[in-house]
Formats: C-alpha cells, structure tokens, sequence
C-alpha cells in the first residue's frame, strides 16, 4: 500500500510543519517551491525539453473505474480474433475477421462485402458523433479513459512501477549514476513494453487471418511477410507512444485537445478544483483552526498522481484528460485531514469560471446535446435500415459501346451486354435472366439460341459474370420508344421459382427510321 503510505505522510507531513511552508520545507512562493511539471508560467519559449512524468500511484473510485476499462478494452483487442462463430462449411468460423484476399468482412453474423464500404464511413460518423456528444457532456473524458493511447501507457507506466518502484523511487533511479542495479531495471522494463508491443502487433494481424492458424505459422516462419511487416509497424509506434512519448501525444501529436475547445461549453463537467473553498491554500498544523483559510493544503498529490503532469488547481487547460486521478488523491488527503471530500471534482465549467461559486444552473440536457443525440440515431438508423433490408444478391449491366448495336442479316438489332450478378449467400445459386420493355425482346449467349430468358449458376459467395445478346425485330426496332434510335431494356434476375429477385435497367440503341 504504498500509495496510501504516501497519502498519510502527506497528510502528517503537513499538519507538523510550519505555517507557510512546504512539506519540503521551503517557503510556499519562493523559488524553491516547484511548480507542476508542465506548468512554468513565468518562462516563455517556443521549445522546451521535455520533463519526464513519475505518476504516482492512487487509489479511489475513478483509479477504479480506470482499471475496470483498461482490463476490458485490453481483454477485447487481444481475445476477439479467437473467439470463434460457426458461419455454415467453407465459410471463416472467427467471429471477427477482416478477410482481405476475399474482400470481405465478418462481424458475428454481419458480413461486409467491398463495395459496401459505405458501412465504414457510417461508422466513422457515428463514432465521431459519440465523441462529440462525450466531450460536450464531460470534456476529454474518453481521453482520460478509453483512448487507445491512454490504455497502453496506463499499462506501461504500472509495469515500469512494478519493476522500478512508486514515484519516488524511480524519480531517484532516474537521477541516480549508471550502474548493474539501474542498468538491470531498465533494461528489464524495456524487455517488457517490447514484449507487450509484440503481442499488441501480434494480436493486430489476427484480426486479418485466421488466429489459430496465422499463430502457428508465424512462429513456424510460414506466415507471409506482409503479417511479420506489420507486426513491427504496430509493435514500433505501440512502444514509441506507449512507452517512450506517453503525455507528449496527447499534448502535441493529438488534435483533440484542440478541437475539445469547441465543444465544450459553460454547462460541461469538467475536473475542477473549488477555489473558493481551497484558497487560501498552505500547510495546517493539526489542531489549528480552518477558519480563515482554504481546505487545500498544498500537498501536491494532485500534480504527483497526474499522468500528465500538470497542477489542477491552474483551472482548465489543454493537457488535461479529465482521467480524475487528481480527485482520488485529493479526496485521500482530505480524508486524512477530516475535510469535506470532493475539493477537487466533477463540475460545471461556469462553476470554475466564477472561482468555485454555483452562479447558475447546471443543464446537463440542452440543445446541442439533443442535436448530436439526434444525428446519432439518424446515422443508427439509416445504418441499420440499410443492412437488415440489402440484398443477397446484386446486379449490375455494363452495354457495350463500341459497336452500339449491330444488324443482323435477318435485319433483327443485337446490342451486347456483360451481366454480372453477386451471390452473397454460401450456396449455388440458380437463377434465370430476362430482358423486358421492348416488344418481342430476346436474350441469347454465345453458346444458346434466342429465348425470353437464359439460365446461369452463381458460385456461393462470388460473382458470375455473363456475357450476352439482346435481339430485337427490325421493324420493332424503328418505331415507339426506338424511333430515335435510343431506347430502355430492363434486365430481371429470378429464382427458380420465377420470383423476381431484382432487376437494372439499361440502354438499347438502334439505327432508328
């Protein structure tokens, strides 16, 4: 409980001291007393090496929420490409499967083909959506929780604390010489982020191959080149940003903090620190009185526990994620000190604005909240209209150009036609092609006679592409909707049953009068 430990001499540390000083022992206001890490306001520049970030460790209701999230999103990413989902024989029983080679996607019992990518983009948006409706409501609050970048540096940061120790300690092997202790550490903590980043590649190319599989080949060597390319791609920039650039990402690399500006209003929840019952901030000795003086007693727990290292009680600011460690450390402390809870949490920005004062009312439901729940179920909807009434099979006639129509020595008028027509489910298909519209039609392939209609196989989850010839009487062919010598011939597809499954209209060119 090393955390707690630290709380408590926290705690101690500044009931004993003297009024007007640090738990350092330097006088608050002087130079000695050090500012949050990120948080210089004195000095402006245009670069500035970076200072590292020692998170310490915390304990409290959103740490938990913290663990709850990372345990589900890492449990989700590496264990989906082997759950399995039987789809019917010569179908890819992995539940979750983008199958490149076949230009498909597989999702349970949802299957994406190519050219309904459109599904991506819808999904895109929605996400997009969510977000904004997440950040109008809480500010980066999936910054501070669900965000990839986040998840694997939380991750990295407790395997390093686990190795090198709590905050203070690895604070003072980092100022510490080189030597075999310091050497083994971090050696033995960079063993292991490259460790996690393989398995995070490695779990990365499973969701294009099947798992089982694509896992014994890669570590027989059998597995193609592409997936051992891609495995180092996603293990690099997973130990890059994950373990080597953590806060600067969400600092410098992400737009989100930028765009968060334009979401939020005075209404959004924000981690705040109460200014006006925390200031005048300083250290209290047990048994003085709090009369005259704010609840914050400058321990900096909330800049210790911070994974981006800056000082809450500066008000809202960019590098913040809203992760609300702070407020663990803070409620910890106030705990020890017999303080109300809560002098650092959840609040309305007005409520920051007018330095901890309630001046309004809080609408948590209001205007643009609806409108982003609105798109949302717009987008839902459409989505889920298009995918539970779409076809299993689709049609599509490409009409030969060069010639436009040929005339026959019986004087009848050929035009050529490709017709290709996509099976979606995982059997032959039978199916008849006619042509309509034009009086006296008939469709022909290379290696049939004339007829109202033809009949074709589809191959389970492929397409067939058939070649053929639409023949019209000449006479037909000069009068009515041909007299100019342009006309509209619908090509319909129909099951054995002669139900009509679908059907694409195109052109019919002629010589005319």
């Amino acid at each position: 409980m090393t955390a707690e430990k630290n709380t408590d001499q926290a705690a101690e540390t500044y009931k004993k001291s003297p009024a007007g000083t640090s738990a350092g022992g330097s006088v608050l206001g002087t130079p000695d007393a050090k500012p949050a890490i990120n948080r210089e306001e004195d000095k402006v520049q245009l670069y500035a090496d970076r200072v590292k970030v020692f998170p310490r460790r915390v304990y409290g209701t959103f740490r938990s929420i913290k663990w709850i999230v990372m345990a589900l999103s890492l449990s989700i990413y590496y264990l989906t490409p082997w759950i399995r989902f039987d789809r019917g024989p010569g179908v890819p029983d992995q539940a979750v499967l983008i199958d490149m080679p076949a230009r498909k996607a597989y999702f349970f019992w949802i299957e994406i083909w190519a050219q309904e990518v459109y599904y991506a983009t819808g999904l895109l948006i929605l996400a997009a959506m969510i977000l904004f409706l997440m950040t109008s409501l809480a500010g980066r609050v999936w910054c501070g929780y669900a965000c990839p970048q986040t998840v694997w540096t939380d991750l990295f940061v407790h395997i390093e604390r686990w190795i090198q120790g709590d905050r203070n300690q690895r604070m003072k092997l980092e100022k510490a010489p080189w030597g075999p202790s310091k050497i083994f550490k971090k050696f033995f903590t960079h063993i292991c982020f490259m460790i996690v980043s393989i398995l995070t590649g490695g779990a990365f190319v499973f969701y294009f191959g099947d798992a089982p599989t694509l896992a014994v080949q890669l570590v027989t060597g059998d597995a193609p080149m592409t997936s051992y390319l891609f495995i180092a791609i996603t293990a690099g920039f997973t130990y890059l940003l994950g373990g080597i650039a953590r806060e600067q990402v969400c600092i410098y690399m992400c737009p989100w903090p930028r765009i968060q500006g334009a979401l939020v209003d005075e209404n959004s929840l924000l981690v705040t620190y109460n200014k006006d019952r925390g200031e005048d901030r300083g250290p209290h000795k047990k048994g003085d009185t709090w009369e005259g003086r704010g609840d914050c007693i400058d321990c900096k727990q909330c800049v210790a526990v911070c994974p981006m290292g800056i000082d809450i009680r500066n008000g809202f600011q960019l590098e913040c994620i809203q992760c609300a460690l702070c407020v663990d450390a803070c409620n910890g402390i106030m705990e020890k000190i017999d303080r109300p809870k809560n002098l650092i949490g959840y609040a309305p920005t007005h409520v920051d604005m007018a330095g901890g004062k309630v001046t309004q009312e809080t609408k948590i439901l209001r205007p643009r909240i609806f409108i982003y729940m609105g798109m949302i179920a717009i987008v839902c909807g459409i989505m889920l209209t298009s995918l539970f009434t779409r076809s299993d099979i689709e049609l599509n006639v490409l009409k030969d150009r060069n010639p436009l129509f040929v005339t026959l020595s019986s004087g009848e008028i050929r035009n050529g036609y490709t017709v290709n027509i996509l099976n979606k489910q995982h059997v032959d298909r039978p199916v008849y092609v006619r042509v309509s519209g034009i009086e006296g039609a008939q469709i022909r392939t290379a290696f049939s006679e004339p007829a109202k209609q033809v009949k074709t196989t589809v191959p389970p989850d492929d397409m067939r592409s058939l070649r053929v010839f639409v023949l019209v009487d000449g006479k037909i062919a000069t009068t009515g909707d041909l007299a100019d010598g342009k006309g509209e011939v619908t090509f319909e597809v129909l099951d054995e049953n002669g139900t009509l499954l679908l059907d694409h209209d195109s052109a019919f060119n002629s010589a005319g009068k």
